[in-house]
């Protein structure tokens, strides 16, 4: 079996994208690039690689262990990142219960024998990937967006398109 690429993010529900969609095509539509699918939007909360499907289970259990403290996620600015050519809808201030859930995630990596990115965690949603550089903006009326759960999520290449799907659904303490 061959492996699978994963990541911890938090991941919308169909509500949370629609309250998304106007937010994010009306800034997108004005960058030259690629939009990203909307059943991608994502926030990345640590990249695991490529893994073998062995680990699933034991990553899956750890991660029920985590307790997420629900926050509120304020995105107010809208960026190009150079190095990977994307264009991004960014927080100014990250919660701290989002700090905790990445770190707490990032050692549970370690456990398990995977090296976490070696980077300061910037929470981001791509939205136009392969993006030309533009002016970043603040938001005129910011998104917020509220969580209290994240998922392990497989990058899929199908067809030529990358999807993104839930490995297991609800990763909350109520699950």
């Amino acid at each position: 079996m061959s492996d699978k690429r994963l990541f911890f993010a938090l991941w919308p529900d169909p509500r949370q994208r629609e309250r998304m969609r106007d937010v994010i095509t009306a800034h997108a539509k004005n960058v030259e690039g690629k939009m990203e699918f909307r059943g991608n939007w994502h926030v990345t909360l640590a990249f695991l690689g490529s893994c073998s499907p062995a680990l699933v289970p034991t990553l899956l259990e750890r991660a029920a262990g985590i307790a997420v403290e629900p926050f509120r996620l304020r995105f107010d600015r809208f960026e190009y990142w150079a190095r990977p050519r994307i264009a991004c809808l960014v927080p100014a201030a990250v919660p701290a219960e989002l700090s905790e859930l990445v770190e707490r995630l990032n050692a549970t990596l370690l456990d398990v024998g995977i090296i976490p990115e070696d980077r300061a965690y910037r929470p981001h949603m791509t939205v136009v990937r392969n993006a030309r550089s533009f002016t970043a903006e603040r938001l005129a009326q910011p998104l917020t967006v509220d969580w209290s759960g994240y998922e392990l999520m497989e990058s899929v290449r199908k067809r030529g398109e990358v999807r993104y799907m839930p490995v297991k659904q609800s990763l909350s303490p109520n699950s």
